[in-house]
């Protein structure tokens, strides 16, 4: 059977769609920024439509925030909401790793290997900056992904997807402020190596330490944006309040 060929809006849609996702995560479009329809015409050259479906997506992905009567903003960062994302992030992927491990063939193995090999020799190319390469950063995703890529849950997978991503954003924050980044590529391999030995009490072990110990850098080196971004929200709330 054929593909089906989209139409050119569907493209579009997606295309924008996309942009705008990239822009959120990588805080191009600041945490707590209104978002308002004619700069982001401007910004993306689509129509009023094509924007309110991406925001309406994006809404449900927990990246943008509808306020009743008052358009669209990007979604605020917190140290309540980062801690909360961690603890869901930590039950998801111990959960995936667990049924990747269980349903993984040798493919599956081979794929994890492959994504570990790309991620790491670019690490070396790029030196000890790599953390500010988008490239590295997409390759850091798509290893994440091919450790639990087995799982066979679509719907765990994609709840993993969004709070992954979710994530993304506090470790972009955190890496304006880092002048040194610890050791992951040797976190990454203890992951790799424990999930490709079929250790699944190990590998969900790694991954839960790998997770909390992220967030904990996150909070230690850009902490002061999140309590300048909660005051913010804080007297933005009152002010409606007071209306």
């Amino acid at each position: 059977m054929r593909d089906r060929v989209k139409p050119a809006g569907e493209t579009r849609a997606a295309d924008v769609l996309h942009r705008m996702r990239a822009d959120v995560i990588s805080c191009t479009l600041k945490p707590g920024a209104k978002l308002r329809f004619e700069a982001l015409r401007d910004m993306y050259g689509v129509s009023f439509s094509t924007l309110r479906e991406a925001l309406s997506r994006l809404v449900a992905e927990g990246l943008v925030i509808a306020e009743d009567q008052r358009g669209f903003i990007v979604a605020p960062v917190s140290i309540e909401d980062l801690n909360d994302l961690t603890y869901v992030r930590v039950l998801v992927e111990r959960e995936c790793l667990a049924l990747a491990i269980k349903h993984g063939d040798d493919d599956w193995e081979a794929d994890i290997i492959g994504a570990f090999h790309r991620m790491d020799r670019l690490q070396s190319r790029l030196g000890s900056n790599y953390y500010l390469s988008e490239e590295w950063s997409k390759l850091h995703g798509d290893f994440h992904f091919s450790l639990v890529a087995a799982c066979g849950s679509p719907n765990l997978l994609e709840i993993r997807q969004k709070m992954f991503e979710r994530a993304h954003r506090y470790r972009r924050m955190s890496s304006q402020f880092r002048t040194k980044w610890r050791a992951k590529d040797v976190e990454h391999k203890m992951i790799m190596d424990s999930v490709i030995a079929r250790d699944t009490a190990k590998a969900q072990e790694l991954i839960e330490r790998h997770i909390r110990e992220t967030t904990e850098n996150v909070i230690n080196h850009a902490g002061h944006l999140f309590v300048a971004t909660d005051e913010k929200r804080h007297n933005r709330t009152a002010h409606v309040a007071a209306e």
